[in-house]
């Protein structure tokens, strides 16, 4: 009688998440990924991370960019542990992304279209021109990774008729125009515009217009602990994917003690909105105004919302408000000439393209509103 085939549980295990039991490090910039997103990969294979080299680490990662030719202090310390006895894994950035199932620079460059090969490729592009493209729904990128955008075959000619129009005196501004046109029919399909949502960061409640938050069953209201929930999610909301969930939890503490503090509202809405959990959004954006409508926050982030919606009059009409509430919010004037574009009123737009040139000189879309406002 055959014998019966035994799994052994910690060999199944290590197959399901090849990283459990390691303490990993990284040293160097990584090309295929952020550093937060490796961190939360290796979490997710049942490893763990930490920020320096010592005796418990098993597993240094070496990025590919941004490392110098000398070796860091991470690698020489890891090679003086090895030397003393306590083996650590030394792996090269390709080696990490085959084990954790995450494909390397070099495979997407074979499979893909870099923006690094697109701009030397066509040279009268700028990288803003494409981002602006991709902001637009004319292009679309399928990859992103921590050092370089990747597009497929399909946008090729698109990029390619671009740069052809502008070798032929046309300039930038109107070549945009003629392929967001070209394009109308298909805005219905936009993604998302990719607009970082204004953030409340501290409570400021004039008493002149402080609504009124309901009573608890005992007749009772919290609003300092509330406000101190509000503080500790403001704590864990810098940014960090992985802080998110407790970011939340604690604005919606904030929320069960004050239904009516509005900035807990505007901060939580950001947090479903990063998410892509859009109705959540939208309905706390809505219930912040309603309450508030005061805070030209919930008015910028609301027309974010319209605009990945495809609903560009609502957009328009939602940035036009955050604008009288607060006109030097340059973020609000670039948006605003986006969403006028793409709906075809350059004349309307112009102006706050002008407006983004003198509220941000220094702004990640300058030469473009220069271009535009021309």
């Amino acid at each position: 009688m055959p014998g019966r085939r035994t799994v052994n549980r910690s060999t199944a295990a290590a197959e399901a998440l090849p990283l459990a039991g390691q303490l990993v490090v990284f040293t160097g910039k990584l090309s295929s990924l952020g550093r937060r997103d490796a961190r939360a990969l290796v979490a997710r294979l049942g490893g763990e991370t930490a920020d320096d080299v010592n005796a418990k680490t098993t597993m240094l990662v070496i990025g590919d960019e941004g490392l110098a030719t000398a070796k860091s202090n991470k690698l020489k310390r890891a090679e003086e542990l090895g030397a003393e006895g306590t083996p650590i894994r030394i792996v090269p950035e390709e080696e990490f992304c085959r084990l954790v199932g995450v494909p390397t620079v070099q495979t997407l460059r074979q499979q893909y279209h870099s923006t690094r090969d697109l701009l030397a490729r066509y040279r009268l592009l700028r990288e803003d021109h494409l981002r602006y493209l991709v902001k637009c729904g004319v292009i679309q990128p399928v990859v992103r990774t921590n050092a370089d955008t990747f597009f497929a075959f399909g946008d090729m000619a698109i990029i390619k008729q671009a740069n052809d129009d502008m070798a032929s005196q046309a300039s930038f501004r109107a070549v945009a125009r003629n392929l967001i046109a070209s394009r109308h029919g298909q805005l219905a399909f936009d993604f998302r515009l990719e607009a970082a949502p204004a953030k409340i960061l501290t409570l400021q409640r004039p008493a002149d217009r402080q609504p009124a938050a309901p009573r608890d069953e005992e007749g009772q209201r919290d609003t300092a602990l509330a406000e101190q929930y509000f503080r500790m999610g403001s704590a864990f909301d810098d940014g960090d994917e992985l802080k998110l969930e407790q970011a939340a939890a604690a604005y919606r503490k904030a929320l069960e003690l004050d239904p009516c503090l509005v900035a807990g509202l505007i901060n939580l809405a950001n947090v479903h909105y990063s998410r892509d959990e859009v109705v959540e959004a939208q309905a706390l954006y809505e219930r912040a105004i309603g309450l508030e409508p005061e805070f030209f926050e919930a008015h910028f982030n609301l027309g974010n919302i319209y605009h990945d919606l495809g609903n560009f009059d609502e957009a328009q009409s939602c940035y036009r408000e955050a604008l009288r509430l607060n006109p030097q919010y340059a973020d609000a004037h670039f948006y605003l000439a986006v969403t006028f574009e793409k709906m075809g009123q350059s004349q309307e737009a112009r102006p706050h393209w002008k407006a983004y040139r003198e509220l941000a000189p220094h702004g990640e879309w300058v030469e473009l509103a220069k271009e535009f406002s021309e």
